[in-house]
């Protein structure tokens, strides 16, 4: 367990939320320093989830003997059941109140699909967007362990080789077909390969602990995303994030021992699936008792969230994850199903 990136991991869901509370909120337009940054560049959290995302999967499958379907199983019972829930809360609070929402539409087709991981156009007509908004990054969250699942079937040391391989091939692939090009035809896709080439580095100790230049690194490709536009966002923002990884890693050793700090990582998933349905709440005090929008957000959102995640992730993640995972040992003894695989 790294602390450094469970700390980072927390910090991107949170530039997240506050990139939605501007959204939901203010449509992108508070003013200000802060609320301008988080306006125009908290949408890179993503960025730094998928960095993660590729790191964390390499580094926990590295060595062990699994199947392609043990490995896409384990998946889904880690990923599935907390999205569903909030994207069926989120249909439910589409569905009864959703003309008093900004963007409050839902109709069967984009649920199911959304239920399906399959990219489809949001009856609000904004894009490619499931039910529950964020659930697009799921989409290709899902993708990319589908074609990393395949990387079982070569020798562990072909297995990055392969994943990149896999992946440049099958994005190609899905970008060509018409009803999900446009989504599949995002660079997005490949900054997990960053993190998988940062798992390979810091596997065979080419990361180095430090202080000053580790921090340096970070100050950097920080600024580096705060100037540029992502016009093309696995350039712009996706190899910034990758150095943003890369210096947390290089100061793992300060963060080691923190248990607050791996409680918010734990945390961050949930954190990510809740928020906007506490942000849309926090919008309806706003909207209906006039109270200042920050006061909402900061007194009322920002607790909601934080005690929310953090029983979504003891008795939705945690849990129930264990529960399902114990049943299918049972049922398959050969599963290859592990309690460390979590």
């Amino acid at each position: 367990m790294l602390i450094s990136i469970q700390a980072l991991r927390a910090m991107a869901a949170w530039m997240v939320v506050c990139h939605h509370f501007m959204q939901v909120f203010f449509n992108f337009q508070g003013g200000g320093l802060i609320g301008h940054f988080f306006a125009a560049r908290g949408a890179v959290g993503v960025d730094i989830f998928f960095v993660i995302s590729g790191l964390v999967i390499y580094l926990s499958t590295w060595g062990k003997p699994l199947q392609p379907r043990e490995f896409l199983l384990n998946r889904a019972i880690r990923i599935i059941p907390a999205y569903w829930f909030y994207t069926m809360a989120m249909g439910l609070l589409l569905y009864t109140v959703g003309s008093h929402m900004p963007h409050g539409v839902v109709n069967w087709p984009t649920f199911i699909l959304s239920l399906l991981f399959i990219p489809a156009e949001n009856p609000g007509g904004y894009g490619l967007y499931p039910t529950l908004n964020v659930g697009w990054t799921l989409n290709y969250e899902m993708f990319f362990y589908l074609v990393f699942s395949l990387a079982f079937i070569v020798p562990k040391a072909w297995r990055a080789l392969f994943v990149a391989g896999a992946l440049l091939l099958s994005s190609e692939a899905f970008s060509r077909l018409g009803w999900s090009g446009r989504f599949y035809a995002n660079n997005i896709v490949y900054e997990f390969l960053l993190g998988i080439a940062l798992g390979v580095a810091w596997r065979r100790g080419w990361v180095r602990s430090g202080l000053w230049l580790p921090l340096a690194l970070i100050a950097v490709c920080s600024t580096i995303i705060y100037r540029l536009e992502p016009t093309n966002r696995l350039l712009n923002w996706g190899l910034p994030s990758a150095g943003i990884v890369a210096g947390c890693l290089a100061l793992e050793a300060r963060f080691a021992h923190s248990r607050a700090l791996k409680a918010l990582g734990d945390c961050s998933y949930s954190v990510y699936l809740v928020h906007l349905l506490v942000l849309y709440a926090g919008w309806f005090i706003t909207e209906r008792l006039g109270i200042n929008a920050y006061m909402v957000f900061a007194f009322f959102c920002v607790p909601t969230i934080l005690a929310m995640s953090w029983l979504s992730y003891e008795l939705l993640e945690k849990r129930l994850y264990y529960r399902m995972k114990a049943s299918l040992i049972r049922a398959r003894p050969d599963s290859g199903l592990t309690r460390q695989n979590y």
